[in-house]
């Protein structure tokens, strides 16, 4: 198959049927992935090309769609008359002649349905022998674009969107004119392979001027990003030119890819807007500002509450377990720390659609410091978070850090329900209980011995055995001996205590903190790296739209 050459005897790369699609499925995943954070502008614009993708590939059949543009006084239309080989296109002196385009269409192949589809009502067709270079073209012959009737101008952009080829028609006193190179040209950088220049009217020029002109002209290409387009000079009157024009012509048909390399340049165009709205690179946020963020959410729903109040029972059970067996009670009489929260009941025992409807948790709430603390912590996420990233981006980032903060303080207080905050009971406990009792039931056995001895013994009631160790009665080392040895096991009972209060108060707080870090994850921290994921890939796709 041979392929549509453009430039100086340069040919451009052909666009595969595959290729265009895949960079219109790029663009397409690109605009979903982008949603708001796109500029309307350019996504209405990216979307207006994928319906022209869509439309234009229904419509492909045999013809390749050429349209001549130029300025006013340019003689396209004679040029346009000159290729077809009749007076197909109205010329004269009033300016503009061209206010609607024309058609003239070669070969067999009907090539109505696609006129309609470009709204182009005067076509003409040429008639020639079967099988010529040209079988399949559509010329059009359009309003000049710097017309000073703004249908016009309307009416050649219209159709200029959906031409295969375009034929960019200048001449000697206009071929550097700011309008059709700043406002089309150098707006077309992607275009290179199916745009055609050519200096007309060349019959005006000597061989010198004419050298100097297309080199003048070359060079204003080059600055406007057409890299590979060559310029071609003509004489509608003379003929000059116009072979090598119908050549060229000829191999946009003959190629028969111009349509997709066409389309593919719109793509790539819409993909270039948009990647304006969008960053190189996203930031890591790694595990600094979430740590922040956890420990601010941490302090705010009352973890240093919950920490203090696990240690404190702890240490209020442990002094229990280890205390006189006979005045335990005592010691819980004292409120229960975790009961004044709450927290007091093991948090598999009630479902979690119960608690949040009951409302279990006790905990105090956030002091306007705290929820500063939160606020801060939140927007320094989003600032690290939107580092480098248009505005956009960065309005979305911030919007996802910052959840609502009825909800967030719902999930956060859940999230310390549902938290255990009940342990097994240590097997030191159990020990200490033990010897306890053995302490207590020695020191009874010792007291009712010596109470029987001093109170009974002298009446002869009852006569028990005196023993002594040394010069003290047995009764009495038994009797003092546990009490002795109960004071020292609650004394020590006490030091443990305060270390496993410790113990036990940060193992609480890690679970906690993990707890919180899963409200974090689920409110604030998913949400922004839901954005920067989806920034990444509407980076890539764009990027895979644009090769």
């Amino acid at each position: 198959m041979s392929v549509f050459k453009m430039g100086r005897g340069g040919s451009a790369p052909s666009v595969t049927a595959e290729s265009l699609r895949a960079h219109a499925t790029a663009l397409t995943d690109a605009l979903e992935a982008g949603g708001a954070q796109l500029p309307a502008p350019e996504v209405e614009r990216a979307r207006a090309v994928l319906e022209k993708v869509t439309e234009r590939g229904r419509h492909t059949g045999a013809h390749t769609v050429v349209a001549f543009a130029g300025a006013t006084g340019s003689g396209k239309s004679s040029l346009f008359n000159a290729v077809v080989g009749g007076a197909v296109a109205t010329t004269g002196a009033r300016r503009p002649t061209t206010a609607t385009p024309t058609a003239a269409v070669w070969g067999p192949e009907p090539a109505g349905e696609l006129l309609d589809w470009l709204q182009v009502g005067s076509r003409h067709q040429v008639t020639t022998e079967r099988g010529t270079p040209l079988d399949g073209l559509v010329l059009l012959d359009l309003p000049d674009f710097d017309s000073r009737e703004s249908a016009n101008r309307a009416e050649a952009e219209r159709v200029l969107s959906f031409v295969d080829v375009f034929v960019w028609v200048t001449d000697p006193q206009k071929y550097a004119d700011a309008r059709l190179h700043d406002d089309y040209v150098a707006a077309m950088r992607h275009y290179d392979a199916v745009t055609i220049v050519v200096l007309n009217q060349a019959d005006r020029l000597t061989t010198a001027q004419l050298g100097e002109c297309s080199a003048d002209l070359r060079r204003l290409l080059l600055r406007d990003g057409l890299t590979s387009a060559d310029v071609i000079a003509t004489s509608a009157r003379t003929g000059l030119g116009v072979p090598q024009l119908r050549a060229r012509l000829g191999e946009a048909v003959a190629g028969a890819t111009a349509a997709r390399m066409r389309l593919d340049a719109d793509v790539r165009t819409a993909a270039d807007g948009l990647r304006r709205g969008v960053a190189d690179q996203e930031v890591d946020l790694g595990n600094a500002s979430s740590e922040a963020l956890v420990d601010a959410l941490g302090r705010a729903c009352g973890v240093p509450a919950v920490v203090d109040a696990v240690a404190n029972d702890y240490r209020r059970s442990a002094i229990a377990a280890g205390g006189w067996p006979f005045t335990r009670w005592i010691v819980r009489l004292k409120p229960n720390p975790l009961g004044r929260l709450r927290l007091d009941a093991p948090a598999p025992s009630i479902d979690a659609d119960v608690r949040r409807a009951v409302g279990r948790s006790s905990l105090p709430q956030a002091t306007p410091a705290a929820r500063a603390a939160v606020d801060l912590a939140a927007r320094r996420l989003a600032d690290t978070a939107s580092e480098g990233l248009p505005r956009l981006w960065a309005e979305a980032v911030a919007a996802a850090a910052l959840p609502p903060q009825e909800r967030l303080a719902d999930e956060l207080d859940q999230a310390i329900v549902r938290t255990s905050l009940q342990r097994r009971e240590p097997v030191w406990w159990s020990v200490v209980k033990t010897l306890q009792w053995v302490a207590a039931l020695t020191a009874l056995v010792g007291l009712a011995w010596t109470l029987t001895q001093l109170l009974l013994g002298p009446g002869g009631l009852i006569q028990l055995p005196s023993v002594y160790v040394g010069p003290v009665s047995l009764s009495l080392v038994l009797l003092i001996g546990g009490l002795l040895a109960g004071w020292l096991l609650a004394l020590l009972s006490r030091w443990v205590a305060s270390v496993g209060a410790r113990r036990r108060g940060l193992a609480t707080k890690r679970r906690l903190h993990a707890a919180v870090g899963s409200v974090a994850d689920a409110l604030i921290l998913g949400p922004v790296t839901d954005v920067l994921s989806r920034h990444r890939r509407t980076r890539t796709q764009l990027d895979a739209a644009r090769r």
